[in-house]
């Protein structure tokens, strides 16, 4: 790496699920092929430490499955993005977010450009490039980008990752489910189309959502880890974790509570919400949630924020729920993503 006068980081969030990592292979793989700068190398990084990509099964049965070996990834711990970019070498796009948590503030001026599905939280200025757009997958961003570049860059093997992630993420294209938007699909369909050997969208999705929602022989620890996301302000720092089983099932593991305390004290956080989905044979979700805190307070000021929440209304029902510190909700609103709910969160922190 030290041999280039620029190193061109294309980085997911820290969550790093089969968009995030897709996203960050897709686009640094292409501008790698179409840049005009000889002395720049282009690198994705997946956005967590090596340790626990094990945990993000769908990303690892699909990589397997295209046969891209985890020796040829590259991790969060394995370079030094700060010590780049104090050397003056480090350029960062941003896919799958467009804001990073406090512990990465210093990177914030090394930004050139974003690619993001989320509402947009934060301004940017020239000269970053920003694309912020209301799809099901920022894997569809990224797709449109390739196809928008010179012909022939797109290889079956990319072909193969963005149409697996673009159909996981939304669902199957699912209408039911609320991801889903047209251009999604037109993504889909001009991949099928221009790579007819692809497999069949229920058979992506199916091996996909099976590997997704495989938890079995997993700790709380590890299933907590398995997709998480973190806010803070000045004062707390909360969790907030996507669990691939239904909330009842989660609530009755045994030590459950004792798990939670051990998870938030050995990684600093004061509080955590954990957001669970399953799905019917329809790909109808349904999502609940719990909350976390031993600091009443916090744990009121969150439960309040949600059950009160308009943009959008979770529609929460309470729960019962066995342990003391756990507040646990029916959300009737089943569109609401944990990219809806954040947004809420942060306000009321």
């Amino acid at each position: 790496i030290r041999q280039h006068q620029e190193i061109h980081v294309v980085m997911g969030n820290e969550a790093c699920d089969l968009d995030s990592t897709v996203s960050a292979l897709a686009l640094a793989y292409f501008l790698a092929q179409t840049a005009p700068a000889p002395k720049a190398a282009f690198v994705p990084v997946l956005n967590i430490p090596r340790a626990d990509f094990a945990l993000r099964t769908e990303t690892t049965f699909l990589l397997r499955d295209r046969g891209i070996p985890a020796a040829s990834l590259i991790f969060r711990d394995e370079i030094d993005l700060g010590g780049l970019h104090h050397a003056g070498l480090l350029s960062l796009t941003l896919v799958d977010h467009h804001v990073l948590p406090g512990a990465d503030a210093a990177l914030e001026e090394a930004v050139v450009e974003v690619l993001d599905h989320r509402p947009l939280e934060r301004d940017r200025g020239p000269p970053c490039q920003v694309t912020v757009e209301p799809v099901g997958s920022c894997a569809t961003l990224v797709t449109e980008r390739i196809l928008q570049g010179p012909p022939g860059v797109l290889d079956r093997t990319t072909a193969a990752l963005l149409h697996g992630t673009i159909v996981l993420d939304c669902i199957n294209l699912s209408p039911a489910a609320g991801k889903v938007t047209p251009r999604d699909v037109a993504c889909v369909s001009l991949l099928e189309e221009r790579f007819p050997e692809l497999p069949a969208r229920d058979a992506v999705f199916g091996a996909l959502q099976a590997a997704k929602f495989d938890v079995t022989g997993l700790t709380t620890e590890q299933m907590l880890r398995k997709d998480l996301k973190v806010i803070s302000n000045d004062e707390v720092v909360v969790a907030i974790s996507g669990v691939f089983e239904d909330l009842e099932t989660f609530l009755l593991r045994p030590g459950l509570l004792q798990d939670l305390e051990a998870f938030c004290q050995a990684r600093g956080y004061t509080g955590l919400v954990a957001m669970t989905v399953s799905f019917n044979e329809h790909h109808e979700p349904t999502r609940k949630l719990a909350v976390y805190s031993q600091q009443e307070p916090l744990r009121g000021t969150l439960c309040r924020a949600l059950e009160e929440a308009t943009t959008p209304a979770l529609l929460l029902q309470p729960l019962p729920s066995p342990w003391p510190g756990v507040a646990a909700y029916a959300q009737g609103n089943a569109v609401a993503t944990r990219k809806k709910v954040l947004p809420i969160l942060r306000a009321a922190l």
